[in-house]
Formats: C-alpha cells, structure tokens, sequence
C-alpha cells in the first residue's frame, strides 16, 4: 500500500510536470509569436515591408537592409512602440548609398581701404595657401581676414576659372565685392568716374573667356554738372536730347516719358548728377518739352535756371504766343525764360550772310575760313586754335570783316573749344547761329558740347548740335581682345622672318622693318600679357640652346620697349630645343624649329592636389591648364632662330656648319 501510494503521488507531480512544461512552452510560442506578428504587422502599415522580424522568448530581432539611417530608426521606434523597446534587438543594415551631392562652393571677397575678408565654402583641394599669397602681392600689402571653410569634395567644373579670374580682377579693384561660384563670377564696386568705369569695364570683359558668365555691376560717384544743362531739340530730323541732366532717378523717369510723347523714338541716357539749381528741375523741364511739343518744334535749353526756347522758323505768332505764356504762367519763380521767334537772316549789302566756318578733317587738320572780326586777329585764333588741335594742323584762311555782331569773336572760341570734341567735323557760325556737327567716338561729346556752349554763349544766341557717335572711333570699344593681340602678333611673322645675326643674340638689320610692324600691330595691347618664347634646333649642347634662345627672345622685347611701347605686361623666355615643330634631321625642319613665338600667358589656376577621397574614387587628375603651343602653319610665329654652337674643338665643325645656315637665313 505504501509503495502503490508513493508511486500514485509520484506519478501526479511528474504528470504535472510534464502539464506545465508542456502550457510554458506552448505560451513561450504563443507570446513570440504575438510579439512578432504585432511589430511585423506594424512595420507592415508603416510601408517597411523591408525589414524581418522574428523573436526568440521576449527578444524582438529586426533584421533587414534599410534604404537609410532614418528608415533603420523609425523601424526600431515603431517596434519599439509595440513591445518594450528593450526587447527590441537591431539586426538591421543600412543600404549603402550614393555619394552625397557636393555642397554649393563659393565665395564673397571683400576689398576696401580697411583691408581683403574672404567668407565661404571652397573645396579642400583648392590650394587656400596659393590663394592667399596671391592676395598679398596687391598693391599696398593688403590686410587679408580668412574665414574661409573647407569640404573634402572635388572642385566642380569652371571653379579654378572663376577664382582665377576674381583674383586677377581684383589688381583693378580697390574697393569691391566680388561673389564666385563655379563658372560664374559677380562683380559690385566703386570708380572714381563713369570714364574709369568704362575702362574698368572693358577690360574686365577683355580677360573673361568666353565660358565664363560675368556679371557686372559697377557704379560711378554722381558727376557734379556745371552748369546743370540740359537740351531738347525737334527738328525736321526728329526729335532728340543734346544733353540731359536730371537730378533724381524719378526726375529721369519723368523727363524721359514727357519727351518720348513730345516725339523722342529712340533711348536716351540721362545722366543723374548733382548741382541742380533747385528740386522743381523736374517740374520746369516737363512744362518745357511740352511748349516745344506744343509749338511743333523748335529747341529748349537749360543752363542752371536760365531757358532758352527757340521756335522754327515759320511757327504762328498766335502759337507762340499762347504757348509761351502758358510756360511763364506754369514755370516754378526760379526759373527765367528767355524765348525766340526766328525772323528770316538778314543779307549784308554784299549780298550774302557773314559766316565763319572750321572744319576738322579725320586726320586731325583744320581749316578756317570764312571772316573774323578786328578785334580777333588771324594770329590771336591761330594761335587759339593751334592751341586746341596741335601747332601743324591749322589752316588759316580767313578774313577780317569789322560789321560783324559784338559776340563773334566770343562764338569763335566756343565753337573752336567744342570742334575739339569731335573727331571730324565742322563748326558753321552765321550772325544769328551756331552749328557743330561731325562725328566721334565719346558718347558723352554731345552733352560736354550742349553744356559748354550753354555756359559760354549768351541767351540769345542760337545754337545747334549734330554729333553722330560712331563705335568705330570709340577708343575703349575698340580695343582688341587678347586672343586678337595674338594673332595679331603671330599674322606678321607668318610670312616673314626675324633674323638673327649668326650664332648671336643681335638682331639683324632685316628684322628692323619686322619689329616695326609687330609695335604697330600691338599698339593697343600695353595691357595683354604676352610671352614672347625663343626657340632653336636641337644642334649644339642643349644648354648653351637655352641660352642662345632666351638671349634672342629677350632681344626682340627690348627692341619693342626701343620703340617707346609699353611692355610690362610682356615677358621674355627661351624654351632652346625643347619644343620641336619639326623634324630636327632635315635642314627644312631645323629651319622652322628656329623660331620666336608670340603666345598670350593665360592666367595660372590655382594648383589643385588630389584629395583623399578622390584617390579613393580612382578619379582622373585635372586636365592641365598650362597654354598650349599651337603648331599649325597659320598660328606659329615663326622667326629666324640658329642654335648655339659648343666653344670646343670637337664641335667645331658643327659650329662652322650652324653658322652657315644663319647666313643662309
């Protein structure tokens, strides 16, 4: 009995061993797999379809490749919002991705009296170093703030050509903000004048290449204008601004709108300066187109306060009246208005209308003819006007007449001074009117003659303006480029040669006419940077080659500083037989190794350094930036070149032979 019972009580509590461990296991699974359908069904909902999930006891693994870090994250949030986060076991990997966009490069340079400040991102392989020193070497040692930043990215595409450009702008500039980014370059600063910035302008756009977008925004200081002029002439030829003055950009605004309806058809610039007599400038220069408007035609000038308005021949009496009044009624109290109605010009007993008349030629020589009075001898305007045009080019042929107006010898010289504007022309002077018409290439000419003639002529006297500006003569629009100096440079010697005499550095009497025509050819490029290279052959030892071609090279730049040209820009240097054209076994390619060069020096980029990451990457190094040496037949400057020959008895006989060659040459 007591055995059967020891077994029935051990049987019970094995039976219930088994019991519970059976229920612990079934609910071990039944909470795993709670837990994992849970959070999968929640990852489900949230689209991560990518991430796995399965559990082990009350751990919670998440494996899976998730498109980035912050999916990764939000796959261990959203699990970890559904069981206890610590559970939550991350298994997961992240896909690898793309290298990341480069940041956007630029840079803002700062220069004022106070000193250079650079501020922005620039790629670490930019060389910071080389940038700097380039700074320094300004004028004046500038002080130099660097709060430049870095970011191990390769240099995008145009960013070593804009910041070399902006660099060298900057020998220009000494008060600007220049922004750079890659390909493009913002230029904002000060000149002292509207002429210094047209310079500053031209050459500006003259070293940009073409690749390069530039944008200019450069101002000039208001001009003080005495006396404040403005003229307004319509005519049969239509209706124009001589000169116009406005003292406010709205007082532009206006002026310009009141002329276009007074008849104006084309665009005209109004200079905004200072000096205005009074701010109704505006107010009275509007009631005056409208008087010329209303009159049909006929000129208005102003001079400070003064005005004059003077009809066309033939206006009503009626109309002219009534226009004038309304004018004197309607003009602010500062101003005076002094107004004409031209009578037909009166003849002299001679029979014809006194005149005087000076005609400037294209080439500089000016006639006068026509009569003078008394009191203005022929030597007092020749002298005068040699003066103005230079002692050579003056041609007198006038009379003296003593029935003319008091004013003419005071007409004379006005007109003499504004003649001198033009680049041709004429100056017709009658006793009731003066007319200066011609040609020339400074687009302010109309307006320095308007407000010359203005402060020196008396209200009552007539006058008429007819200057066509002409691009062609515009010395600053006709500067050649760099790349056309160079060509320039390089057409001469096409078909012709320096010559050298043998074995030396000496130029021979035969190149004289050549250099002539390269200092004609250059004249306007003082400011392009030119090398001039010296090539030989590859006869003799190659360092006295070397020699013997800086020699020459040098030769031929002081032979154009002989001729009184500017040649800082220009540089001199000898490159011996290092750059073959031709094949140095034949006579026929020894001859066109021996050579000099023209070659523009284009500005030098930074030196970039490969980066870590970009040798990572396998990346191909920069292209070189250094100019290339054009071999054709139509752009080498070709000159007579001889190579040197050794002092030593065993190259004695190659001595002899170069030297024959050179006076072959």
């Amino acid at each position: 009995m007591r055995l059967s019972s020891l077994l029935i009580v051990i049987s019970t509590f094995g039976l219930a061993a088994i019991i519970s461990l059976v229920a612990a296991t079934f609910s071990a699974d039944l909470i795993e797999e709670t837990s994992r359908r849970s959070v999968k069904d929640a990852l489900e909902e949230k689209d991560m379809m990518w991430a796995k999930v399965h559990a082990e006891g009350l751990q919670v693994f998440l494996t899976g490749v998730a498109p980035t870090e912050a999916n990764r994250f939000r796959a261990i949030s959203t699990a970890g919002g559904i069981v206890d986060a610590a559970r939550v076991i991350d298994n997961m990997q992240v896909e690898a991705t793309a290298d990341l966009a480069p940041p956007r490069f630029s840079v803002e340079i700062l220069r004022n009296d106070s000193g250079i400040q650079l501020i922005g991102l620039i790629p670490e392989s930019s060389d910071r170093a080389a940038m700097l020193k380039a700074l320094r070497k300004l004028d004046g040692d500038p002080k130099i703030t660097d709060f430049l930043e870095t970011a191990d990215y390769r240099h995008p595409e145009g960013w070593t050509q804009a910041t070399t450009f902006a660099l060298n702008a900057l020998q220009l500039l000494p008060r600007a903000k220049i922004s750079i980014e890659a390909g493009r370059v913002s230029v904002t600063a000060m000149s002292d004048s509207r002429a210094h910035r047209d310079e500053i302008e031209a050459k500006l756009r003259r070293k940009a290449s073409a690749n390069l977008e530039l944008t200019l925004a450069i101002t000039a200081p208001r001009p003080v204008i005495t006396p404040f002029t403005l003229r307004f002439v319509k005519d049969e030829n239509g209706a124009r601004f001589d000169a116009c003055s406005a003292d406010t950009e709205d007082a532009q605004r206006r002026i310009i709108e009141t002329a276009k309806v007074a008849g104006l058809a084309t665009g005209v610039s109004c200079t905004i300066g200072l000096g205005v007599p009074t701010p109704a400038w505006a107010d009275a220069v509007v009631i005056a187109l409208n008087g010329v408007a209303g009159l049909g035609g006929g000129s208005v000038t102003f001079s400070d306060a003064d005005i004059t308005l003077v009809a066309l021949e033939g206006t009503d009496q009626a109309v002219f009246d009534r226009v004038i009044g309304e004018m004197e009624t309607s003009l602010p109290d500062v101003f005076a208005l002094h107004s004409t109605l031209p009578e037909p010009e009166v003849v002299t007993e001679e029979g014809s209308i006194p005149e005087f008349t000076a005609t400037l030629s294209p080439e500089g020589l000016l006639q006068l003819r026509g009569r003078l009075p008394d009191d203005l001898s022929r030597d007092t305007a020749s002298n005068y006007a040699r003066a103005r045009f230079g002692s050579e080019a003056v041609h007198m042929a006038a009379r003296l007449d003593d029935a003319l107006p008091a004013t003419w010898t005071l007409r004379v010289m006005a007109g003499l001074d504004a003649l001198s504007e033009l680049h041709n022309g004429a100056l017709i002077i009658t006793p009731d009117s003066l007319a200066v018409r011609g040609q020339t290439g400074d687009p302010e000419a109309n307006a320095r003659i308007s407000q010359l003639l203005s402060s020196r002529l008396s209200q009552s006297d007539k006058y008429s303006i007819d200057v066509a500006y002409q691009e062609k003569l515009d010395p600053v629009a006709q500067l050649p480029t760099p790349e056309e100096c160079e060509l320039a440079a390089r057409a001469v010697l096409k078909d012709q040669k320096i010559t050298f005499e043998p074995g030396s550095g000496t130029l021979d009497e035969s190149a004289e006419p050549i250099i002539d025509q390269i200092a004609e050819v250059l004249t306007e490029c003082a400011d392009v940077k030119l090398e001039i290279q010296g090539h030989t052959d590859s006869q003799g030892r190659e360092e006295m080659n070397q020699a013997l071609s800086q020699t020459r090279a040098q030769s031929v730049l002081n032979a154009l500083h002989e001729r009184r040209m500017l040649t800082s820009s220009y540089s001199a240097k000898g490159y011996g037989e290092s750059q073959p054209i031709a094949d140095n076994e034949t006579e026929e390619g020894r001859e066109a190794n021996r050579r000099i060069e023209f070659v523009l020096v284009r500005p030098e980029p930074i030196v970039e350094e490969t980066t870590a990451l970009e040798e990572a990457e396998q990346s191909a190094p920069a292209p070189s930036t250094e100019p290339s040496i054009d071999t054709s037949e139509t752009a080498t400057a070709e000159t007579t070149d001889a190579a040197a020959s050794d002092t030593t008895t065993q190259d004695a006989a190659e001595t002899t032979q170069q030297e024959t060659t050179d006076d072959q040459n």
